[in-house]
């Protein structure tokens, strides 16, 4: 029965053996690193440089034009340098060369080393200036835009021309109008307004010697402060404290009144936008009003002394400095925008007058006793870079040229000196000053 049952045959089964490239183990016999082939002679580096040294057909120099040749030839120069292989790790990539159009890099630009100034301690200039009235109420110097000084010597107006040192007598005013106790030079540097001591303000033609105008019955007293906002609008300070607005093309001149102040209006100064004016008294205040309106905007009452000395800052809207008397001896800065103190600087002595540098950020201050001198200090550290002494009384007047170079003071001890503060400009249409030398040193206003 077993011997009739069809087996259908098995298949050849064979035993599986793992391939040799497939074994775990690292092999030696040709096959690489486990994960990087041997590619053989392809890994040659001989045959490679080799291969790339060889010319193609297409660019044999036979088929290459001449001018073609030369741009590759200065391409690789340029680009290899004279390397036979574009990748070397042996030795620190050049320097790439510099072409004559290439801006040299802003590192290797050395800045100019800038020039010491200095200050000469003794006055360029000096003029005798007999019979000035020597009161910190009046203000009697000003320097004008057509580089002209003016002076009031008792009841005489002088004007001396820095450009060529001429000096001309303007106008004498009557017994009854003397002293002069304020001069004010108009903008446009042709027109000057003259304060007197019976409340009289008369403007004048300085190029015809012609009395333009007479402001009268807006002071009780002495006219001891001006200031011109613009060429037709002249600030009067007097005696009583009032402050008035006068626009000389009208009839009806007086146009506002500012009311703040108690006591002797010493200092008036516009700000350069012509929005502002501070105005500093005898009543140790420092008001600051708005060109629109007749309150003040702002009261500082800070100074424990007479304020005759304010100055606005040329270069930083909103800032105006301020000197105290001769119990106060300090110089204040006041941030006009929020109405604060923002420093105090004690300087030892009275502060006659303040003027701001036209060229530097520079404070120039004048003093009383002991050494009536005038202090030059660096803002905002207010460092005292120089001082220039010469007066015998304090320096109550102080004015500087048009330029910003030169700073004349002038004194009760009778004499007007000019300080040469910054060097002058080499401009060919520059004003020049007269030559100063041993013989005219010392020169006299009349």
């Amino acid at each position: 029965m077993d011997a009739d049952i069809y087996r259908e045959p098995l298949p050849d089964v064979r035993r599986w053996r793992r391939p040799p490239w497939a074994s775990s183990r690292p092999t030696t016999r040709g096959f690489g690193d486990r994960f990087i082939p041997n590619r053989g002679d392809r890994m040659n580096m001989n045959i490679a440089e080799a291969l790339l040294n060889i010319p193609r057909k297409d660019e044999s120099t036979d088929e290459v034009s001449p001018s073609r040749a030369a741009y590759r030839k200065l391409l690789a120069d340029t680009m290899l340098q004279g390397r036979t292989r574009v990748l070397s790790f042996s030795n620190r990539p050049r320097s790439p060369l510099k072409s004559s159009l290439e801006a040299p890099s802003p590192t290797h630009i050395q800045p100019a080393a800038r020039k010491r100034r200095r200050i000469p301690q003794a006055p360029e200039k000096t003029l005798d200036a007999p019979d000035i009235v020597g009161d910190d109420r009046f203000n009697v110097l000003d320097w004008g835009n057509k580089n002209v000084l003016s002076i009031a010597l008792d009841d005489t107006v002088y004007l001396w021309n820095a450009t060529d040192g001429s000096t001309t007598e303007l106008v004498t005013v009557p017994e009854s109008s003397a002293p002069i106790t304020s001069v004010s030079w108009a903008p446009d540097g042709r027109h000057i307004a003259i304060g007197q001591y019976n409340s009289i303000v008369e403007l004048y033609d300085v190029t015809t010697k012609k009395l333009l105008r007479t402001l009268a019955g807006i002071h009780q007293g002495p006219v001891g402060s001006l200031a011109w906002n613009n060429n037709h609008l002249l600030t009067t300070g007097g005696l009583q404290g009032a402050i008035i607005n006068n626009d000389v093309r009208i009839q009806s001149h007086a146009v506002r009144s500012y009311l703040g102040h108690d006591d002797v209006i010493c200092g008036l100064k516009w700000s350069s936008c012509g929005k502002h004016l501070a105005s500093g008294g005898a009543d140790k205040l420092v008001n600051i009003w708005d060109v629109s309106r007749s309150s003040p905007l702002h009261r500082f009452s800070n100074h424990t002394s007479t304020v005759r000395a304010v100055a606005w800052c040329p270069f930083k809207d909103n800032l105006l400095a301020s000197g105290g008397g001769e119990t106060d001896r300090c110089i204040k800065f006041w941030n006009v925008g929020a109405g604060t103190c923002l420093k105090s600087v004690e300087t030892g002595s009275e502060v006659c007058g303040l003027l701001w540098s036209k060229h530097e950020r520079e404070l120039l201050s004048s003093h009383g006793p002991e050494k009536n001198q005038i202090a030059v200090w660096k803002y905002p550290s207010m460092t005292k870079i120089a001082e220039l002494t010469g007066h015998t009384s304090s320096v109550l007047y102080m004015t500087q040229s048009p330029d910003g170079c030169q700073v004349a003071s002038a004194s009760a001890d009778e004499t007007l000196k000019l300080w040469q503060i910054n060097e002058k400009s080499t401009k060919k249409n520059a004003p020049k000053s007269p030559y100063v030398g041993p013989t005219n040193m010392y020169s006299y206003i009349r």
